[in-house]
């Protein structure tokens, strides 16, 4: 491991843009409510958006539009794996986990995004505590039928408070990690967090974008 040199702390507003769903589990499922519910911090009750959501969707994202995918078959299914995960730079920014001495360790760290302070009173009026229900039906093209399935969402308007630490390390090409780490975060305000996303869910906007140096050796 090479030394560290740096870090970085980005800051800013996550907001929503349409309702989002990011499935959770509820042991307590009321009759007459959502087939599928959001994930909620257990304490307060608040939905929020799990660090691995972000960063599972952000390192997709940047891997497809370097074209570090290649697909191969494993019998019936096709796997996306990336070309050569030591080398490229959505390797190099998120970490590769090759279980031998190309392992390297992710250079950021994003924190889950909880709700920001203020949402409550806004949202005291929605069909759930701090969420609304989305009600949609899928048609069988063949019989016809009519199969109705309602969604928790987080309502459109709702902010979440996104915080990520880069850390750089010696011999890092510090400019060529933070294009990378602000281009997966341009890609993510185009595509979509969380489930549904071509059915319109999920659509977000960074606000107010900061970063600075807390910390260098």
């Amino acid at each position: 491991m090479t030394q560290l040199k740096k870090k970085i702390r980005y800051t800013a507003k996550i907001r929503l843009l349409s309702g989002m769903h990011i499935g959770g589990t509820n042991i307590a499922m009321s009759i007459g409510g959502p087939d599928r519910f959001v994930v909620r911090n257990p304490i307060d009750q608040h939905p929020y958006i799990p660090g691995s959501s972000l960063k599972g969707k952000m390192r997709s994202l940047l891997e497809l539009s370097k074209g570090e995918y290649v697909t191969y078959d494993r019998g019936l299914i096709k796997h996306n794996v990336s070309t050569d995960p030591v080398n490229t730079i959505s390797g190099h920014l998120f970490g590769t986990a090759a279980g031998n001495a190309n392992t390297q360790p992710s250079r950021v760290i994003i924190r889950d995004a909880m709700m920001s302070e203020g949402q409550e009173e806004r949202l005291k009026h929605t069909d759930l505590y701090l969420t609304e229900s989305k009600t949609e039906v899928t048609i069988d093209r063949i019989t016809a039928h009519a199969n109705p399935r309602t969604n928790e969402r987080v309502p459109m308007g709702v902010t979440f408070d996104f915080e990520a630490i880069l850390n750089i390390f010696e011999g890092d090409n510090e400019q060529r990690l933070i294009s990378a780490f602000e281009e997966a975060k341009n890609l993510l305000e185009l595509d979509y967090i969380g489930g549904h996303g071509s059915r319109g869910y999920g659509n977000v906007e960074f606000v107010d974008w900061t970063s600075e140096v807390v910390w260098e050796a």
